[in-house]
């Protein structure tokens, strides 16, 4: 006689966890999200078309993919970095500079914004010595690219951070005494296991970069074909009460960010498979 052993779990059996996942995300975020293309569906395809195209909203989708762009790959080597010093090394106040790292995830970016509108405006605090060098940041490209850079940091730290903690220092200890240099430590030892979370934490500040707002609106400035942001744009449909050109505008962001997410995804688990072997 044989006796099967049922594999005892915490959690709920498969069926109820799965149903109860597939409701949470349909409530949370598929049902909101379908009522833009319920939205969008009332333009006929040539005023779809018309919108979508316009060449200020063709300047705002440059503008805030650009800038999101350059904002995550400034997060992914200097957050690389921070997340280095704060694992490896041991230095008074350590404790309140990690804390310090989490500062953007609690501070309302408005707040953010206003901040960051005060430092660098022409009359700023670190305004008033970059005007006279012809470095103009607040109200251009430049203090976008800055204020999307602030919020998107700690995204790479703290991705980066347990798996660093994680990789034993005699690993390198290794490669050293069998002749490995600093920089083919690096590259063939630590890199390969840090790729795969460098690149969790880009996409995530990435993602972050491309809808913020409250950060954005005042260090932009705000103006047609040079500063105006993708959400600001939208917003602006809304007060004009043309929601189904709002909607049109977010459709194309929704399946360009989702095409450009699905993407790096895929780039990870094939790195993740690439050095697993």
């Amino acid at each position: 006689m044989t006796l099967t052993l049922k594999k005892y779990s915490v959690l709920p059996g498969f069926g109820l966890s799965l149903g109860y996942t597939i409701f949470y995300l349909s409530l949370i975020v598929l049902i909101p999200l379908s009522t833009i293309f319920f939205k969008t569906a009332t333009l006929s395809w040539e005023r779809f078309w018309e919108v979508v195209t316009d060449p200020r909203v063709i300047a705002s989708y440059q503008l805030t993919f650009g800038a999101s762009l350059a904002a995550a790959l400034i997060n992914a080597v200097f957050g690389l970095l921070v997340a280095w010093v704060l694992v490896r090394y041991s230095f008074p106040g350590k404790r309140i500079f990690d804390a310090l790292v989490d500062l953007p995830f609690a501070l309302p970016t408005a707040v953010a914004g206003i901040a960051l509108t005060t430092l660098y405006a022409p009359n700023g605090w670190l305004g008033q010595y970059l005007d006279p060098l012809g470095i103009k940041v607040a109200f251009t490209p430049l203090g976008i690219m800055i204020a999307l850079t602030f919020i998107g940091f700690p995204f790479v730290v703290r991705t980066v951070q347990p798996v660093l903690q994680d990789l034993e220092v005699e690993v390198e200890e290794a490669a050293a005494c069998l002749g490995a240099n600093r920089w083919q430590t690096f590259t063939r030892v630590i890199f390969p296991n840090l790729f795969p979370p460098l690149l969790t934490g880009f996409t995530l500040a990435f993602a972050r970069a491309l809808g913020e707002y409250g950060s954005v609106v005042f260090i932009s400035g705000n103006m047609p074909f040079k500063t105006e942001i993708t959400s600001l744009l939208i917003i602006t449909k809304l007060e004009q009460y043309d929601y189904a050109g709002a909607t049109a505008i977010a459709l194309v962001m929704l399946v360009v960010s989702f095409s450009l997410i699905f993407v790096i995804n895929l780039i990870q688990r094939w790195s993740i498979q690439r050095y697993a072997k």
